[in-house]
């Protein structure tokens, strides 16, 4: 028979498994933040530079080759890695701020109030977040600030709906009642019983957002509506070498990769989110 380690279980006490999905997430979305934080402080030549010959192959010059104009696509690819990932995070925080500040009202609002945000949520749901984006964009040209905008407002109608339910299902339980009955007041509820338990949720669907914020940012930027030049972004690349692509293949397969990637990373990472989040859909695996 095996000694007692356990008070009482008559097992040792386990520690919780680390997801082989959240570690392969964080390892890709890994690598292209440590490319973007590089572009910060060095890229191989300045993002305007013209004086490499035209579509160049990789070499030792220009490790992933020249585009049609003489830049350097490794630089190209490296500022298209923040940009990524600048638009990508501003649009989540924008989103999940307003968002969350809506649903929060959406579930403490009286019937006719919850009725009418709730339709109005439904109404920006049903509007396409590209439209949406195009629209913000074409009012305030084409930038950074205005992609991260246009996203986030789009993002937020999603955030608030998902967290309008989960408040309401909370506030439901058993122990809000007691909670009122014992004389807590409604900001004191909000913030340690209602937030503590919807943020696993939310921070799984805002990871989700993240991804889908990168692809927007990229057809922004396809359609000549993302950050302007110098600012390199991988949607405007791929618009542009499309035109080259069998002849100088690198500068459409370079940022088509990697925006693949950073996309998967980021949904491994939301599923090993998740995983923590509801262990018993990990054991069902």
């Amino acid at each position: 028979m095996s000694a007692v380690t356990g008070a009482g279980t008559g097992r040792a006490p386990t520690r919780p498994r680390r997801s082989a999905t959240l570690v392969t997430g964080c390892v890709l979305v890994g690598v292209l933040v440590v490319v973007a934080v590089v572009s910060l402080l060095w890229v191989p030549y300045p993002p305007a530079d013209t004086s490499g010959d035209r579509l160049m192959p990789p070499g030792p010059a220009h490790l992933l080759g020249t585009d049609k104009l003489g830049r350097d696509l490794l630089t190209q690819v490296m500022i298209g890695a923040r940009i990524a990932l600048t638009v990508g995070i501003g649009s989540v925080l924008l989103g999940g701020v307003l968002g969350v500040a809506g649903g929060l009202l959406a579930g403490f609002a009286t019937r006719w109030l919850d009725d009418t945000v709730s339709a109005l949520l439904d109404i920006l749901i049903a509007f396409p977040t590209l439209l949406l984006a195009m629209l913000v964009v074409a009012v305030r040209t084409a930038s950074l600030g205005s992609a991260v905008l246009a996203i986030g407002l789009g993002m937020s109608a999603i955030v608030a709906r998902l967290t309008r339910v989960l408040v309401k299902r909370v506030l439901a339980q058993d122990f809000i009642t007691a909670a009122r009955t014992s004389g807590t007041s409604w900001p004191r509820i909000v913030t340690e019983h209602v937030l503590p338990n919807i943020w696993p949720t939310l921070l799984v669907n805002l990871a989700l957002q993240l991804g889908l914020a990168v692809l927007a940012e990229a057809s922004l930027s396809y359609l000549g509506l993302g950050p302007p030049p110098p600012n390199a972004s991988w949607g405007r690349m791929l618009q542009e070498a499309q035109a080259t692509v069998l002849t100088a293949p690198v500068g459409a397969i370079a940022p088509g990769v990697l925006l693949v990637v950073l996309v998967i990373g980021v949904n491994l990472v939301a599923d090993g989110l998740r995983d923590m989040a509801d262990p018993t859909r990990r054991r069902t695996r």
